[in-house]
């Protein structure tokens, strides 16, 4: 998998949206809807502290459907600092949109949790294909990995040993 500079710009601006939503008080994920000419069109973080279901990738999802033509949102890319639960993919699926680029796996992510010794999820952490088998998906991007896993362990309190 070779990501270009641009990807890995968007990329990045995923950890910053993620890190904002941790200085929140909200879990640090963050996403970044791009067009097929590489403009960001929308962004967003976790806000699950409001709403239980309010993940970026799904604001996104119901963004791009209310604002971009089935074209648009065929090839536009959505970046993320983790990929989709099973919700989110759903939507992903659903509003037509094209590729996913994730920083983080779910499988990676509920493994990180289960090292720190925190609850397992209520949802099984599917990959997006398994909910979603026509979208395009690339990840995880090991070389931005452990600054996500570090806002992850800033969340719950985790401290190095």
């Amino acid at each position: 998998m070779t990501l270009s500079e641009q990807d890995l710009r968007h990329l990045r601006r995923c950890v910053a949206l993620a890190e904002e939503s941790l200085n929140e008080g909200d879990q640090p994920f963050g996403s970044v809807l791009v067009s097929a000419q590489g403009a960001v069109l929308a962004e967003d973080h976790n806000q699950i502290n409001t709403n239980a279901t309010f993940h970026p990738e799904l604001a996104l999802a119901q963004w791009a459907a209310e604002h971009l033509s089935e074209t648009e949102r065929a090839q536009a890319t959505v970046y993320t600092s983790g990929e989709h639960c099973p919700m989110c993919a759903a939507a992903h699926a659903w509003a037509g949109l094209g590729r996913v680029v994730y920083i983080c796996s779910g499988k990676q992510f509920a493994q990180w949790c289960h090292e720190w010794g925190l609850p397992a999820s209520p949802v099984k952490a599917l990959a997006i294909n398994e909910v979603a088998p026509e979208v395009t998906v690339v990840g995880p991007v090991p070389e931005l990995m452990n600054q996500v896993r570090a806002l992850h362990m800033r969340y719950f309190g985790i401290t190095q040993k």
